[in-house]
């Protein structure tokens, strides 16, 4: 079992989804239910289920949840580029959280590969 709250890459997804939910409310309500939805629910999930994993009973149970938090990381990329392609968000702000996403996927891909 791992302490998820001391992990780095748990702590800045944490920092992403608050960061996140900060710029969806600059973005037209227009897209409250469709865009907007998506990208807060793929933010959630990827602290969500890095905690989730740390609580279960193997590595190989852990490393499943780390994919799809990987997953949801490569899913959140995905809309932000189709928000800043849409231009519901001004590029430089979409570009900061892009970085961020890059340097979570990067963090667990690094994790999930020392822990088998």
């Amino acid at each position: 079992m791992h302490n998820f709250e001391k992990l780095l890459f748990w702590q800045k997804s944490i920092a992403l989804a608050k960061h996140v939910y900060i710029v969806c409310l600059e973005i037209s309500n227009d897209e409250k239910y469709g865009l907007i939805s998506q990208i807060k629910r793929c933010t959630i999930s990827i602290p969500s289920n890095i905690a989730e994993g740390s609580g279960r009973n193997s590595n190989k149970e852990f490393n499943h949840f780390l994919a799809i938090a990987l997953g949801s990381a490569f899913e959140l990329q995905t809309q932000l580029i189709l928000v800043k392609e849409l231009n519901l968000l001004a590029e430089e702000k979409v570009n900061v959280l892009l970085n961020e996403v890059s340097e979570i996927q990067r963090m667990i891909y690094s994790f999930k590969n020392n822990l088998k």
